[in-house]
This record gives structure tokens, sequence and C-alpha cells, in this order.
């Protein structure tokens, strides 16, 4: 499966993917720090930077899977909420334009669940009416980190979107059994877990023991 990756940050679907065997094809990230740790792990993928500026028409056909979280500040329920109003916000639609432009099988788009209440949806929806007149099939779901083996709590929605008029393949990415078996632990029993691994060394993660009664240190 190859992939092009928008708003890539240092690339947490990569770190996912990179164990089935997936590949990226390229990426689109500014900040110069994501940009760094992307040109120092994957220096043989282009990054083609500024999603507005980018020309996809060279991978259509090529692509498996168009994935991205757009800029989530304008729909986070700590910041102003401009929503579409908020040029951030817009960025959601170049993402519609490269899967457009792409025409992969696979869509995957993420965000936070403050979306979802937008202007009473009407940000969401537009989303989702976009990527339907791109020809997908869509299901969503709001997951949280902590159930994944994160030592925090991270809720986000995730829009899984197939190619063609049956909505079964994407539901089944979201709604498997095994994404979500109900014992999974949670960040608290995460972070017991983390913390054990230090028992018998450093008091405090960073900080080195006090010197033992037979003298050095651990």
């Amino acid at each position: 499966m190859r992939y092009v990756s928008l708003f890539s940050g240092i690339e947490a679907a990569s770190v996912a993917w990179e164990q089935l065997g997936w590949e990226p094809a390229a990426f689109a990230e500014i900040e110069p720090f994501p940009c760094a740790v992307l040109s120092h792990r994957f220096p043989n993928v282009p990054n083609l930077g500024d999603v507005t500026e980018v020309d996809w028409s060279p991978y259509a056909g090529s692509v498996d899977i168009v994935v991205g979280g757009s800029p989530c500040q304008a729909f986070s329920i700590s910041g102003a909420r401009k929503g579409l109003l908020d040029a951030r916000g817009r960025l959601m639609f170049e993402y519609v334009r490269a899967v457009r432009e792409v025409g992969p099988r696979w869509v995957l788009w993420e965000n936070v669940p403050g979306v979802l209440s937008q202007d009473g949806g009407s940000a969401f929806g537009s989303l989702l009416a976009a990527l339907e007149d791109c020809g997908y099939a869509l299901s969503w779901r709001v997951l949280d980190a902590q159930f994944f083996g994160v030592a925090q709590r991270r809720r986000r929605v995730f829009v899984v979107g197939h190619i063609g008029a049956d909505v079964g393949p994407a539901a089944a990415v979201l709604f498997d059994e095994g994404i979500c078996p109900g014992n999974s632990g949670t960040s608290k029993a995460k972070r017991a877990s983390l913390a054990g691994v230090f028992e018998g060394g450093a008091d405090v993660v960073g900080r080195e023991r006090r010197p033992s009664a037979g003298g050095g240190t651990f």
C-alpha cells in the first residue's frame, strides 16, 4: 500500500504503517522542526511543502490512500472556534482537493471531536459532502488513544472512506471488534505499566538515584 500524507507533522501515520510494510509516496509539511525530522527519517520521500501550492496530479492512479489531519485550532473547544471562517479550518478542503486529484481507493482524515459540533455540524457535513462528491462511501468514529496503548487521553474523530457506493469496507475498518474489544487498558493502567519499567532504576525518570550503602550510583 502506498500513501500520500498531508499536514504530516513528524508522521504518526508512518510510525503506525511502517510495520505493515506500507510505503509513503510523499509528505506535505511546512513547519521547520517537523520538516527536519521528515528529512532525517525519510530522506528518499519528497516533502512537497505547502498543501495549497501542490499539484497532486503526478500521483494520480499510483497511491492507495490519502491521509491527513488538517489543522484543528479552528474546531477545538479550547480555541476561538471560528470554523470555516478561519483559514486553518478551510484547509480541510485542500485535503479534499488532494483526494480529488490523486483518486486513491481509500481516504483517512482525522481531527478533534469539536469539529462534530462546530457551527451545528455544518463544517463536518461540508467535508463529508465534498468527499462523497469525490465518489467515496464514508464511515466515522471517535476513538481515544488511551485504549490503544498510549499513556494519555487523546480523543479524535476519524473519517474512513472507500471508493464506491458500499459503506461496508469503510465501516469494517472503524467498527471491527478487534479495534475496541471492550477490555482495553486505560491511560492510567498504561502509565502504571510504564512506571514499572523503571522500578529498581531511577527514582524519577531522568534523575540519578542516590548512592547506595555500598557506594556508586545506578
